[in-house]
């Protein structure tokens, strides 16, 4: 009875344009109230919001959040895709090539998919159109490679989820992400090389050794970002944690005193975005752990394991039922929530099928990645549709293929562990 209260005021709710947070919040407390009284319903459930912000680790949130913004107004963008297009812009279809790298760089420096798509395609998709390449393939192919940074680090989502999955190390998933983010791109770039050969996209201009040399030295700042951050980390230096307070002080010292694009009157109106975008991850975290509470108290994920459990004997057959279910989870829900709610249901399965939580997280947060650009709720799918000036139903068909080779990804992060664990085990952050 309880938990069909809380799935029908929960999609009720959505249904009618609710916000996300707020509709988490209000089924929460609506399933309480069928249980018990008024006050002691509001006070659990206040108490398990509170609860649930009180991590050292969401500490890093903020920072990131805050060094994203500074890194995002900081002039990175057009230095990343500059140092991109020096590298592999010659090619044939050398500039979707420039798309996904700068997408991927500009994600992780970042920590936002939405920023990488607003950031780099306000850039890329206007020059690519200009150079032939279709207007619906730019957005598509925009929105899919933006999403890669959410595996590689510093990552907010990951330590999303390791707050909800109890204590896995947020080091070892910053570091197990590389491979998987790195498999993406590089399926998104054999899709934009298909697509070139196909539709005949032409090869950029040759440049120099010495403009190649003068491009990656001008990135060199941005993206020595993340060798601070991980080198750190790795090194024993400082905690994650830390890590976000040392991204922040550099983030602010590249953006404002070596490349000179924010001015320090600027800076105020960096912290209000900053502050507001903070507010609203800290509730979706807050309402989403209260509902993840009640789940846990009506025994939903014992039922939830033993229901899939019984359905095969092969755990193969299982790891893909739920890898289905999260991606139809991904399509309607934003990534946060669905950490949040579906990790202390789905992980104890995935423990019993043989895999680690570190390995589970990843598959995780990669599955759910792909529905940020799959509608009909994709957050970074409309964001590519507004800088590109097209329409969803426009860029689905070109779209296709990109969701093709971010499956087959996916698959292969599932089914293959040492993706995810062997840089990891090779830092010693895993037996």
């Amino acid at each position: 009875m309880t938990v069909a209260v809380l799935l029908i005021v929960f999609v009720a709710l959505l249904a009618l344009g609710v916000p996300i947070a707020f509709s988490i919040g209000i089924a929460t407390v609506a399933t309480m109230l069928v249980s018990v009284d008024v006050l002691p319903a509001f006070t659990t459930v206040a108490q398990r919001m509170a609860g649930g912000l009180d991590s050292f680790a969401l500490l890093a949130i903020p920072l990131f959040i805050l060094s994203g913004q500074l890194m995002g107004q900081g002039g990175i963008a057009h230095r990343l895709i500059d140092f991109a297009k020096a590298v592999v812009g010659m090619l044939p279809g050398g500039l979707a090539f420039v798309n996904v790298i700068s997408c991927a760089l500009f994600g992780a420096i970042s920590g936002s998919a939405v920023a990488a798509t607003s950031a780099i395609g306000s850039f890329m998709m206007p020059t690519m159109e200009e150079d032939g390449y279709p207007r619906e393939f730019n957005a598509a192919l925009t929105a899919a490679a933006s999403t890669t940074g959410l595996l590689i680090p510093p990552s907010n989502i990951l330590i999303v989820f390791a707050v909800a999955s109890g204590g896995v190390s947020i080091s070892a998933l910053f570091v197990g992400g590389y491979l998987p983010g790195i498999l993406v791109a590089l399926g998104l770039m054999a899709v934009s090389a298909i697509y070139a050969r196909k539709y005949k996209f032409p090869a950029g201009e040759r440049v120099k050794f010495s403009v190649v040399v003068e491009k990656t030295v001008a990135a060199l700042p941005s993206l020595f970002l993340i060798v601070v951050v991980i080198g750190g980390i790795l090194g024993g230096i400082f905690t994650a944690t830390e890590a976000g307070a040392i991204a922040v002080l550099y983030a602010m010292g590249l953006s404002v005193f070596i490349y000179r694009e924010v001015k320090l009157s600027g800076l105020l109106n960096i912290l209000l975005k900053a502050t507001r975008t903070t507010a609203i991850v800290m509730l979706l975290i807050a309402t989403s752990m209260a509902m993840s509470w009640i789940l846990a108290f009506e025994n939903i994920p014992a039922i939830a394991a033993e229901t899939l459990l019984g359905l095969s004997d092969n755990p193969l057959v299982i790891l893909l039922i739920i890898n289905l279910i999260l991606l139809l989870v991904g399509a309607f829900l934003d990534m946060t929530p669905a950490v949040l709610i579906f990790t202390p249901i789905f992980l104890p399965i995935a423990v019993a099928l043989g895999m680690t939580p570190l390995h589970f997280g990843i598959m995780m947060v990669l599955n759910l990645s792909i529905g940020l650009c799959t509608p009909p709720v994709g957050s970074v799918l409309f964001v590519a549709c507004a800088v590109g000036k097209t329409r969803v139903a426009e860029i689905v068909r070109p779209l296709m293929p990109m969701y093709a080779a971010m499956f087959l990804a996916l698959l292969a992060v599932a089914y293959i562990p040492g993706i995810s664990e062997w840089l990891p085990r090779a830092f010693g952050l895993i037996e």
